[in-house]
C-alpha cells in the first residue's frame, strides 16, 4: 500500500502583500522572475500588465502570474504598484489607474528620470511614491538599486521597496537630488566597464593570449576586483596598492593610465551621462 506526501509550500517572505508590475518588459520581467525564485510573494499576490494580449497570455503561461493588459484593473488589485513603462508614458498611465490611486497604496516607479512629485501631482493626492534606479546586473542578482523618497512615503513602506529590490541585488537609499548622479554613476556605468574588459582582453590577445582566454582574465579579474572592494571594506586605492609593487610590473602600467588619462575620463564620462539625465528629467 503507497503512501501519499503533501509536498510543503514555503510560506511567502511577504505574505498579504499584493503587487503590480505595470509595463512587465525588460526589467519587470527580471523582478518578477526574482519575486518567485527568492519566494518573496506567492504567484497569486502578482498581478502584471503589458501592451499585447498574446504576451500577456506568454507571460501567464510562464510565470504562473496573472497577466493582462488592463492597467487599472491590475493597479485596483495591489498595494504595491511598479511603473515599468518608459518615462514618456508614465503621466498618460497616471492618468489610467488614477480612480485606483490612493494614499493607502505605494507607487514604486523605476522609468528613469520621472520625479517622484511629477508622479504625485499627477495621482492628485497623497500618494507614496519612491522612485528606484536599477542596473541591468539585476538580471544576475548581482545590480544595485538606488532608491529615494516623494513626500508622503513612510519607513515601512520604504523597507518594502528596499526588499522587493534586494530579490536583485544590493539596495541604497539616497536623496532625489542625487538620483540623476546615481544614473550617471551606476545605471550607465556597466557600459563603461564593458569597455574596459573589452580593452583589457583586447590587450591580452595583442600580448599573445587566445582571445577566449584573455575575456575570461579580464571579466573576472573585474568581478574578483569588484568584490574586494565590497566584501573587506577596504579603500580601492588602498587595494592598488596592495598590487604594486615597487619596481614591478603594474606600476609601470599604472603610469600609462595616468599618462593616457583613464582616471579623468572615466570622471568626465560619469558627469556627462549625469547630466544627460539632468536634461531628460527637465523635459
Amino acid at each position: 500500500m503507497s503512501e501519499s506526501y503533501e509536498v510543503m509550500v514555503p510560506a511567502p517572505v511577504m505574505p498579504g502583500l499584493r503587487v503590480a508590475v505595470l509595463g512587465a518588459g525588460k526589467m519587470g520581467g527580471i523582478l518578477l522572475q526574482a519575486f518567485l525564485k527568492n519566494n518573496l510573494l506567492a504567484p497569486e499576490q502578482i498581478f502584471a500588465t503589458v501592451q499585447h494580449a498574446e504576451r500577456a497570455q506568454a507571460l501567464s503561461a510562464q510565470f504562473g502570474v496573472e497577466v493582462t493588459t488592463d492597467n487599472f484593473a491590475a493597479a485596483q488589485q495591489a498595494d504595491v504598484i511598479l511603473l515599468g513603462v518608459k518615462p514618456t508614458q508614465v503621466p498618460a498611465l497616471i492618468e489610467e489607474i488614477k480612480p485606483a490611486l490612493t494614499p493607502k497604496k505605494t507607487v514604486l516607479s523605476f522609468a528613469a528620470s520621472v520625479k517622484t512629485r511629477s508622479i504625485e501631482e499627477g495621482a492628485g493626492c497623497e500618494l507614496a511614491v519612491i522612485r528606484a534606479m536599477p542596473n541591468t546586473p539585476a538580471m544576475l542578482a548581482a545590480g544595485i538599486t538606488a532608491l529615494c523618497s516623494g513626500r508622503f512615503v513612510s519607513a515601512e513602506q520604504m523597507a518594502v521597496a528596499q526588499k522587493i529590490f534586494q530579490t536583485v541585488g544590493r539596495t541604497v537609499v539616497v536623496d532625489e537630488k542625487h538620483m540623476d548622479a546615481v544614473t550617471g554613476l551606476s545605471g550607465s556605468g556597466p557600459a563603461f566597464l564593458y569597455i574596459i574588459i573589452e580593452a583589457l582582453a583586447e590587450a591580452g590577445v595583442n600580448v599573445g593570449l587566445p582571445r577566449d582566454v584573455a575575456t575570461l582574465l579580464a571579466a573576472q579579474t573585474t568581478l574578483g576586483s569588484a568584490r574586494m572592494v565590497l566584501e573587506t571594506g577596504y579603500h580601492p586605492a588602498l587595494l592598488k596598492d596592495a598590487v604594486t609593487t615597487p619596481a614591478g610590473c603594474t606600476v609601470d602600467g599604472i603610469l600609462e593610465l595616468e599618462e593616457g588619462g583613464l582616471r579623468v575620463t572615466l570622471i568626465k564620462a560619469v558627469k556627462r551621462a549625469t547630466q544627460r539625465a539632468k536634461e531628460l528629467a527637465n523635459g
